[in-house]
């Protein structure tokens, strides 16, 4: 749609793995290198790991176009497949043809295992390279594991070329696979791009689509960066759109605004000013929210915490014991206090005697007092 507009010969931003668009990057570049050194080298287990957009598959797809012409190669695109159904998409790959009536997982490897001793014998070297691995059943990896196992006294048949997400990592290092993952004789994880490189990442899917002039701004491709976080297949999306956008609104270039707009579209989350706005209104009603509860429950704690001590308060002009009484007592019921020791009370000389007066007056009977008759 755009593409006349912007004198382009096709759109540059295709989320399709075509070769021709690959960015050679520094980390594009020593995974390709990596994969063609695995496959001319004696090893068996090549990995090749990366985020989700990263560039795998484009990578793969230029591994094919770069091979050695004495190199075969079985590609199994979808690897949710059982051991008998693996066997059986690696014969059609290398079209070897099974006739046998009864069919079972040794009639694949045989059939295999002769096709590999007559390719040898010529001269050719046979891969085997699986998009998706981390897709792969514990069954299906140990099958891999025993293909591993035809080779001559010299080196092995078949090269195994493993793609897949960060999680095919964590798989091989379950203890179930731990003899497939010593096989492993060379591992590569490949990064998204830096900061810098997504600039030249840009111009150069923009060059290779016939593009004559400077299509992103400055600020645009930063933000292009910020937002992909250096994901080649983000980038692709993003891109694609804002050059919609711009289209749509007949510019000549795509600004730092367009760029915002597509990301709203593609990824289904504010990016700009407005929606950072929003997100505050959303904040702030939340905290109002917040703030009455613990208002209400600061209210409720002050009212029982003052009901409280007005209890004790009670209680100390009730009974006549005090507030640092009543948090000294012991904290258990059965506890008794230590019986204190009796003390003889001696009384005072006047004591003694004013109570000798009074006994004495007790003592008198009315027969031995003196009336004065």
């Amino acid at each position: 749609m755009y593409t006349h507009y912007f004198g382009l010969k096709e759109k540059p931003f295709s989320i399709a793995p075509d070769p021709r668009y690959l960015y050679m990057s520094a980390l594009h570049q020593e995974a390709l290198a990596h994969l063609l050194y695995g496959i001319s080298s004696d090893g068996c287990l090549i990995l090749l790991t990366g985020d989700v957009g990263s560039g795998k598959t484009t990578v793969c797809r230029c591994l094919l176009e770069q091979l050695p012409e004495d190199t075969d190669l079985a590609l199994i695109l979808n690897p949710k497949l059982n051991a008998m159904e693996l066997l059986a998409s690696i014969c059609d790959e290398l079209e070897i043809v099974v006739t046998d009536r009864r069919i079972s997982v040794k009639t694949y490897i045989d059939h295999l295992n002769r096709y590999l001793l007559a390719a040898h014998a010529r001269g050719r070297v046979t891969a085997l390279l699986i998009d998706e691995a981390q897709n792969l059943s514990m069954d299906t990896l140990e099958q891999l594991r025993l293909l591993t196992n035809l080779e001559t006294g010299q080196q092995k048949l078949l090269k195994i070329i493993l793609l897949g997400q960060p999680e095919l990592r964590q798989l091989l290092d379950q203890k179930e696979v731990v003899q497939i993952n010593q096989r492993i004789t060379s591992r590569y994880h490949l990064l998204p791009l830096g900061s810098q490189e997504v600039a030249a990442y840009v111009e150069h899917r923009l060059a290779v689509a016939g593009g004559r002039k400077r299509l992103f701004s400055e600020a645009a491709v930063r933000r292009v960066a910020k937002l992909s976080r250096g994901v080649p297949r983000l980038i692709n999306v993003l891109c694609d759109r804002s050059l919609l956008g711009a289209y749509v609104e007949e510019k000549d270039q795509v600004d730092l605004r367009i760029v915002n707009q597509a990301a709203r579209e593609v990824l289904g989350r504010p990016v700009n000013g407005a929606g950072c706005r929003a997100m505050m209104r959303g904040v702030s009603f939340n905290g109002v929210v917040l703030g009455l509860l613990l208002l209400i429950l600061a209210i409720l704690a002050v009212s029982f915490y003052y009901g409280h001590w007005q209890v004790v308060s009670r209680a100390d002009e009730s009974y006549g014991i005090s507030v640092q009484e009543l948090i000294q007592l012991p904290a258990d019921k059965n506890e008794v206090a230590p019986e204190e020791e009796s003390v003889p009370v001696v009384p005072k000389q006047e004591e003694r005697e004013h109570g000798s007066g009074q006994e004495e007056k007790k003592n008198k009977t009315p027969e031995s007092t003196d009336m004065g008759w």
